[in-house]
């Protein structure tokens, strides 16, 4: 505790005051969490649950932090990123995989001299990332939980195989 708080709460009881409530002050008030401004806050977020608290605060002209504390503890909402699941294929590419898969063990022989192998895909364009899919939920509601897709619809396996004498075919 400061001295010079000490020192006007004394001068301000030799005066005759009683109370230690502040005086009224004029301009903004202190706090911007009011029923109304919970109430915006409220629509905005419902509206689109990928609002940030910068752009809410932006969009309603309010405080940053005064946004997020409505958000967490009126709100009872929290950020949270979807569950990434394994890709779901569709039918037809899941019968592409069995036949490229019988393929290759048709030409089994082809695998006679390989040492090691290696593949990767080069993609066209990235998906949404985990930061990009985040929303906010109440404490109980589920988690949710968006597909592993792939980057883009054109894309290109590389694989790239090495044998024992350490020549490459692609």
């Amino acid at each position: 505790m400061k001295k010079s708080s000490v020192f006007e709460w004394h001068r301000r009881f030799k005066e005759g005051r009683e109370d230690v409530q502040d005086d009224p002050r004029s301009g903004q008030p202190k706090t911007q969490r009011t029923d109304a401004n919970v109430d915006r806050v409220r629509t905005l977020v419902f509206s689109d649950r990928r609002l940030g608290e910068r752009v809410i605060a932006e969009e309603l002209n309010m405080n940053r932090e005064k946004v997020r504390q409505i958000v967490k503890e009126d709100l009872g909402k929290r950020t949270i990123s979807a569950k990434m699941v394994p890709r779901i294929l569709t039918h037809e590419q899941k019968q592409r995989r069995l036949h490229i898969s019988s393929d290759f063990l048709r030409n089994a022989e082809m695998f006679d001299s390989v040492i090691t192998g290696d593949e990767t895909w080069c993609f066209q364009y990235d998906p949404e990332t985990k930061r990009q899919s985040m929303q906010r939920k109440t404490q109980n509601s589920p988690r949710p939980k968006k597909a592993r897709i792939s980057r883009s619809q054109v894309k290109t396996m590389l694989v790239c195989f090495f044998d024992h004498k350490g020549d490459s075919s692609l």
